[in-house]
């Protein structure tokens, strides 16, 4: 979908000079060059009897309008969700269209009394730098359903919105960046390719060269003659290998992307996206929730003071994909989440407590859950938002202390004094973070750090076979009682030889980044989304 936004009266207020990159000086004896157009219109305002300034700028027709005596141009380059007007004569605009990539150099000059904007570019000279077709550019100045836009991402990332999509995610990326520079962590980059299943759900990808079903003489192999001698995957997540590393550094994140296989066809879940990892030596999940908090506030109080922040709130309203109805007003939907986000202290309550919760609320007649809440099973999408709504009253809510049988063998149990393989009732030390009209976003635990427990528990997930558990402190199995070695040797090696307590998070990026923005379906803030039935480019 396209989001129209009105012509800002650029009385230079609300665009900063501060913007203006260093190089830049405004004397008008020279032409301005190098320059985008959000800089443009941060220019300082020209006096009435000021000279004007020569400028030139690069970009994208938004629009046309081809007049008798002058046209006018809209032109775009991502740098900005406003638009610089250019005045050129019906000669320079003959060949010009919707979509066409141009030069334009000519004079920054006052707009006459009665303009919308302040300035505009008088052209004298125009340049094309890429010809297009105006009647057949897939992008015409109407309404565009995201539904559509999705159809043709490699063009979508020109629309305003888009553009503006883009430059949110490189923000939180270096705020993300930041803020863990500041409290000394590491930053990582972790294996794409990997030899196992992070999450034990066997939802990957495995990975062959595209000649890999052939043996030498161009036969069928029967998929034995594997590139890396046995099945490789792609990461379901970095946080295996971040373990490692952790046992060093202490203090280790990485921001890389992941894969899943699963073939979930709604406004949630993608099957490549982007997921912000961290690891750190802890004994206390409290101390992991912190982290998580102190980040995501962090972060969603620069945006909301940033150059795009104040974009975001002038987009005036989200249309709905299908309908193009005006659902709410995006300032009020950025202004409450961001409000809810900034809160101090954002609260934590325990499963146990909310499938109580759940269950009073499901004996109410005005409350219908499709799926019914019960303890030992996982909290369903329609449970996570009233938990949000209710317990959290616009902040984010943590969820804690899961059942060990709906969670990863790696966690470490809630009361390690305990006997947890035996407990149906078992817990283990973990949180979810939901958010208010969204979904779960981050998930975190403290990792089963001890030996026998790790081996017990990769056991009763049929990740280790049974002679290796049997015998824990020996480094290979006999062949003649296991006789396939386990792809996660290695990380039962991190227990093996020193292991420190530690725990970590995964948080959903592009899910965080739709939060912020207002976008509620993923698909619309993944730049290339990539999902069951769908990988066009």
């Amino acid at each position: 979908m396209i989001w129209r936004f009105p012509r800002q009266s650029y009385r230079h207020s609300a665009l900063p000079s501060a913007r203006l990159p260093s190089f830049v000086r405004c004397h008008s004896s020279s032409p301005v060059s190098n320059l985008s157009v959000a800089n443009i219109l941060a220019l300082p305002p020209l006096s009435e009897d000021q000279t004007p300034r020569k400028i030139v700028v690069t970009g994208h027709i938004r629009t046309i309008r081809k007049q008798k005596r002058h046209s006018f141009v809209e032109l775009g380059d991502g740098s900005t969700i406003h638009t610089l007007q250019a005045l050129l004569d019906p000669p320079q605009a003959v060949s010009l269209g919707t979509g066409t990539a141009v030069t334009i150099s000519g004079s920054w000059r006052r707009s006459p009394q009665g303009k919308e904007q302040s300035h505009e570019l008088h052209a004298e000279d125009v340049t094309i730098l890429g010809a297009t077709d105006p009647e057949s550019y897939p992008i015409q100045k109407k309404y565009h359903s995201a539904e559509y836009l999705r159809t043709i991402p490699h063009l979508r990332l020109r629309t305003p919105f888009h553009a503006l999509l883009a430059r949110l995610r490189s923000d939180c990326e270096f705020h993300v960046s930041a803020f863990f520079r500041a409290n000394q962590y590491i930053r990582l980059q972790p294996p794409v390719i990997t030899s196992s299943d992070c999450e034990g759900a066997g939802e990957v990808f495995t990975l062959r060269p595209k000649d890999g079903n052939k043996d030498s003489l161009g036969g069928s192999s029967a998929g034995t003659d594997e590139f890396f001698r046995d099945p490789k995957y792609l990461t379901v997540s970095s946080q295996l290998h971040l373990e490692a590393f952790v046992h060093e550094h202490q203090r280790v994140w990485a921001l890389s992307p992941t894969f899943r296989a699963e073939k979930s066809d709604t406004p949630r879940h993608l099957s490549e996206f982007y997921m912000l990892e961290a690891e750190v030596r802890t004994e206390s999940i409290d101390s992991l929730m912190d982290l998580v908090e102190d980040l995501i506030r962090d972060v969603a109080v620069k945006v909301q003071s940033s150059e795009v922040g104040k974009e975001l709130l002038a987009a005036k309203h989200i249309l709905e994909a299908d309908t193009g109805k005006e659902m709410s007003s995006r300032a009020e939907i950025m202004i409450r989440r961001w409000g809810g986000l900034k809160r101090k202290f954002w609260p934590r309550i325990t499963y146990s407590e909310a499938i109580k919760l759940l269950e009073a609320a499901a004996n109410d007649p005005q409350i219908v859950f499709h799926f019914k809440p019960r303890w030992g099973s996982g909290l369903q999408l329609e449970h996570e938002k009233f938990i949000a709504a209710e317990i959290g009253q616009g902040s984010p809510v943590f969820v804690t202390d899961y059942p060990k049988s709906v969670k990863p063998f790696y966690m470490l149990p809630s009361d390690v004094k305990t006997n947890a393989t035996e407990d149906p009732s078992a817990t283990v030390a973990c949180f979810d973070l939901l958010l208010p009209e969204a979904c779960e976003v981050v998930g975190g635990s403290l990792r089963e750090h001890r030996l026998k427990p790790l081996l017990r528990a990769m056991q009763e997930h049929d990740l280790l076979p049974i002679a290796r558990s049997e015998n824990p402190t020996c480094a290979t199995a006999s062949p003649a009682t296991s006789p396939e070695p386990s792809n996660l040797d290695w990380y039962v090696d991190l227990r093996r030889y020193g292991s420190v307590p530690h725990g970590g998070f995964g948080l959903g990026f592009d899910r965080l980044l739709g939060y912020l923005a207002g976008v509620d379906n993923i698909r619309d803030v993944a730049p290339w989304p990539r999902y069951y039935g769908k990988c066009d480019c």
